[in-house]
């Protein structure tokens, strides 16, 4: 199958897309000037293990040019197309170009509060921030839906981190700040979920393979470029109980809930994602 061919219908991603932005609308946003009371924020109230969390974190977000430079490749709004896929390609790009400014503001909100609560100087933070930023990022990946399946996980494994951490810190600006990342994670793994809800009820058995190769090579963002990355995760997944793997169960369920008649190979394919929840 060819990736146009592979491509969901551009009304079924529109829909998605235009679900997305009437749940989101700019009157509810947030920014990083006004929303927070700064001069409050006080790394001091923090342990040493949840300000590595802050740092691993702002390394993470602050990456978004290589995340947003992975949707423009793959779904190129230029003459590299055709027309339908240009549409389909057109209509996502209502969705990426919203979620990059919102995951942009995390970046910047992160960096400020490394700043304002006194972790870091303004100066050397962005010279680090430029060393890993500087590197690339890819997806191993072909068939449309994997760039959805992956960054559903990602995004619930990272809106749960955030909600976790938040309940452990003592800096009400910090915990202010995680409220309003964990919110927005949120609402993007809400698209993705919805993304891959419509290619199970299209296109079914066709992206189990897909899906299944999705889980099978899985890591979390930077996780083969981030200096120290392994050591540095799994110190800061102590400080809050986390496991990205608990969102796999949130997979499971979005394709329970997509697929009113499941059949064999969907079936197969819950299966071995939990025996992945499991083992890892």
């Amino acid at each position: 199958m060819s990736i146009e061919s592979s491509l969901l219908p551009a009304s079924e991603l529109a829909a998605a897309v235009d679900g997305f932005l009437a749940a989101s609308p700019a009157s509810r946003g947030w920014d990083v000037e006004t929303s927070f009371d700064w001069p409050r924020a006080d790394a001091g109230r923090l342990t040493d293990g949840q300000r590595s969390a802050v740092q691993f974190v702002t390394f993470i977000e602050d990456h978004l040019p290589g995340y947003f430079d992975v949707y423009h490749r793959f779904f190129p709004v230029d003459d590299s197309v055709d027309r339908p896929a240009f549409i389909h390609n057109r209509e996502l790009y209502h969705f990426t170009v919203r979620w990059a400014a919102e995951e942009d503001t995390h970046a910047r909100a992160l960096t400020r509060y490394q700043v304002e609560s006194g972790m870091a100087e303004t100066h050397t933070l962005r010279g680090e921030l430029a060393i890993e930023g500087r590197k690339p990022f890819d997806l191993p990946y072909e068939h449309p839906v994997q760039f959805f399946a992956y960054a559903l996980v990602q995004e619930k494994a990272t809106q749960m981190y955030y909600h976790q951490l938040r309940d452990v810190v003592d800096d009400p600006v910090l915990g202010a700040l995680l409220t309003r990342l964990s919110r927005d994670e949120a609402r993007h793994f809400s698209f993705m979920a919805d993304v891959v809800s419509r290619y199970l009820r299209t296109q079914g058995d066709l992206i189990v393979d897909p899906i299944r190769d999705v889980i099978t090579g899985f890591r979390m963002p930077l996780a083969d470029t981030l200096r120290g990355y392994w050591r540095w995760a799994l110190q800061i997944a102590d400080v809050a109980g986390y496991d990205h793997t608990d969102a796999y169960d949130h997979l499971i369920k979005v394709i329970d809930r997509a697929v009113d008649a499941r059949s064999d190979r969907v079936d197969e394919l819950m299966t071995f994602i939990a025996q992945c929840r499991v083992l890892k």
